[in-house]
């Protein structure tokens, strides 16, 4: 073949200014592009090769190498596939894959938003020059009769195309980089960009440095590593102390699997197998909860394993990753129009083939089909957690404190997937035990005797609970007709903090009553909207407000004489906390070694949380009679009856405060200020008693 000289066929100068500058966001994207176009020049030479349109060598063992030269401050990426003659170069190289490139000087040159290009033009080979200043190309052809062809280009719209001294078949694309970007042609630098972008390609890829000759000395008789061919041996005579220099050369390094955990069938994947490839994709330590093996073929392909990581709420953020691949090319993390937003907190690989993707493979069109395998695999992973709540509810309990935060932002996040995983939400009990919240609305009548008592009031051993509440009277109450009373409003309490709130935890089990337990800050917003979602539900802190449950029941002189008191009651707190309004209640507690206890509607209290959350000031417990907070004294405690009766007396001001305050605690901590005049004022109330 005759040299030859000419120009690529495009009208514009721009072409490689746009290339280097907007066709990637990642500059060392090259990596795979190059190494995915020699994936797929070998994948078509074994097509041929099914097809009978050719045949494969004795031995044919198809790999990519790629090879390292820092002294000359080249890459090269050879591949045995299929090659390319003269014309095909000329058509694929020359041409930018047939046609367009005016149209695509014209379309693109001031756009710098890659996602706008469109995926139809080929350009993987041309990201080369986003990193190198000359690009050399030798191929031979499969084909019969084809002569070798070495191609340069330095950049520019000019190029070179002969006859090359190529024998075997295959491609190989020469990078000589320019001086900006010399980190790409060392080694280690390599390793870590093809492991990042090729760990699972389907065709072997090996790195090595060019020039790799090394001198070592080793132990006379000891076995030589398998990794390493030997080349020359220093004569004995320079043998010393029991040592032989060795002249070695390192073998080529194999950088990927090319058939990963998730190309398998779930039924030939053993639990070892799923927590190694865990361990060697995201490098985590610690063992996943469980996982879940994607499999579809139809209407589309799509495979993939998502797990479900073990946190430590305390020191680990709920931060996962998703790794996306196209026929094991590694695409990116975390791309939103593929993954659910509340999924990203979990660790997997999904690889879809079928994924519409940009020139650059970085960014997905949008179009319905990228809708539809989001929606399949919110599906799927639905169906997964509630066959494990049917089928193996221990183990779906087990799991449930630590994946409750996904499950819990999923029901936020998407409609769908709350509506599959409602009846699956477990609630903890005040007893540790896991309800569904069917089985917390399922509330059944308390048993009674004849005499019409509750059997919970006669029995003290009598344990049996309920977290629901219905309006807040005993389920089964009948009218005067004998119809039993429709009721409108199921309460579900809960509780946020099992050791601020003992004290009502306390009288909740006095009362034999139960509730749940909600910790995590994602559990407000859950509630919200499980109320919103289900008519007739409400959730309740157990601070909320004080039921029949707690309360004695008062007779009519009794009652008269607690609203008489109560007016000196208020314009005692009134001058003791220095505030005009203050909401102060009188009530017989049922257990009667409580003397105050605050109650703060639930209302009010989302609304001050939300407040918070949004940093408006003003808001915390300190300001005694703010919206929705009420003080309950307990009338049948001796010092509110003490108080009650010697309003006037010195001391009652301090033991106002101190009521308030220990009420308080039962909240939260007081600031710190207060909480030093709270235990100044214990001191002085001690010494009143000795």
């Amino acid at each position: 073949m005759s040299e030859k000289h000419g120009s690529l066929s495009i009208n514009s100068d721009n072409i490689f200014p746009i290339i280097k500058k907007w066709l990637y966001s990642d500059h060392d994207i090259f990596y795979r592009e190059l190494i995915s176009n020699g994936c797929d020049a070998i994948t078509k030479l074994k097509k041929l090769d099914m097809m009978g349109e050719y045949t494969l060598p004795d031995g044919y063992k198809p790999r990519i190498d790629v090879i390292c030269n820092p002294e000359k401050k080249t890459l090269e990426f050879i591949d045995n596939g299929l090659g390319m003659t003269a014309d095909e170069v000329e058509e694929y190289i020359n041409q930018i894959a047939f046609s367009g490139a005016s149209d695509f000087i014209e379309k693109y040159k001031d756009k710098a938003n890659d996602d706008q290009i469109i995926g139809h033009f080929g350009l993987g080979f041309y990201s080369a020059f986003m990193v190198a200043d000359e690009v050399h190309i030798d191929t031979l052809s499969y084909k019969d009769g084809a002569a070798p062809v070495h191609w340069e280009c330095d950049g520019g719209t000019e190029f070179s195309m002969k006859e090359g001294d190529m024998t075997e078949t295959g491609t190989k694309i020469t990078l000589f980089l320019n001086e900006d970007v010399l980190e790409f042609c060392n080694i280690y630098k390599a390793r870590e960009v093809i492991k990042k972008y090729c760990s699972f390609m389907p065709t072997e890829i090996y790195l090595s440095k060019e020039n790799t000759d090394e001198t070592e000395t080793i132990d006379k008789g000891e076995e030589l590593p398998d990794d390493e061919i030997i080349e020359t041996i220093a004569p004995k005579e320079d043998e010393k102390d029991g040592k032989i220099r060795l002249k070695i050369r390192k073998r080529p390094e194999l950088l990927n699997d090319t058939n990963p955990l998730w190309t398998r069938h779930p039924n030939d994947c053993k639990r070892e197998d799923y927590i190694d490839f865990y361990r060697k994709v995201f490098n985590d330590y610690k063992e996943p909860l469980f996982w879940i093996h994607l499999n579809m073929d139809y209407p589309f392909n799509l495979k993939g394993i998502l797990y479900f990581p073990k946190i430590n709420l305390e020191y680990d953020t709920i931060e996962g990753v998703i790794k996306l691949y196209n026929n094991q090319v590694f695409i990116a993390d975390n791309i939103k129009e593929v993954i659910p937003e509340f999924l990203m907190l979990l660790k997997g690989v999904i690889d879809c083939p079928d994924l519409p993707l940009n020139v650059s493979r970085s960014a997905l069109q949008n179009d319905g089909f990228v809708n539809k395998i989001s929606e399949y695999i919110t599906k799927k992973v639905a169906d997964k957690l509630a066959g494990m709540c049917k089928t193996e509810k221990e183990e779906y309990e087990k799991y449930w404190d630590d994946i409750s935060p996904f499950i819990k932002y999923g029901c936020l996040k998407d409609d769908k997937f709350c509506e599959k995983m409602t009846d699956y939400i477990l609630f903890k009990n005040l007893d540790d035990k896991y309800m569904t919240l069917p089985e917390c609305l399922e509330v059944k009548p308390i048993d009674t005797d004849e005499e019409g008592e509750d059997t919970a009031d006669k029995s003290a051993d009598d344990t049996s609970t309920d977290a629901v509440n219905e309006g807040g009277e005993d389920v089964g109450e009948k009218d005067s007709d004998g119809a039993e009373e429709e009721k409108k409003e199921k309460i579900i309490y809960y509780v946020t903090d099992m050791q601020q709130q003992s004290q009502y935890i306390a009288m909740f089990r006095k009362a034999k009553k139960d509730a749940v337990i909600l910790t995590h800050n994602i559990d407000q917003p859950f509630v919200s909207q499980l109320e919103s979602k289900n008519e007739g539900i409400k959730f309740m802190r157990i601070d909320a407000d004080l039921t029949d449950d707690f309360t004695s029941k008062t007779g009519k002189k009794e009652q008269e004489e607690m609203d008489a008191a109560l007016e000196g009651i208020e314009k005692l707190y009134k001058k003791a906390l220095k505030k005009e309004k203050v909401n102060v209640k009188l009530s017989k507690l049922k257990n009667k070694k409580i003397a105050s206890v605050i109650t703060l509607s639930e209302d009010s209290r989302r609304m001050q949380d939300m407040m918070k959350m949004y940093g408006m000031a003003g808001m915390g417990m300190g300001d005694m009679g703010k919206e929705g907070e009420t003080l309950v004294l307990n009338y049948s405690h001796p010092l509110v009856k003490a108080l009650i009766s010697s309003s006037d007396n010195k001391n009652s001001e301090l033991i106002c405060e101190q009521l308030y305050d220990l009420a308080r605690l039962q909240h939260a901590p007081l600031e710190a200020d207060e909480m030093s005049r709270f235990i100044e004022r214990s001191n002085e109330l001690m010494g009143l008693i000795l």
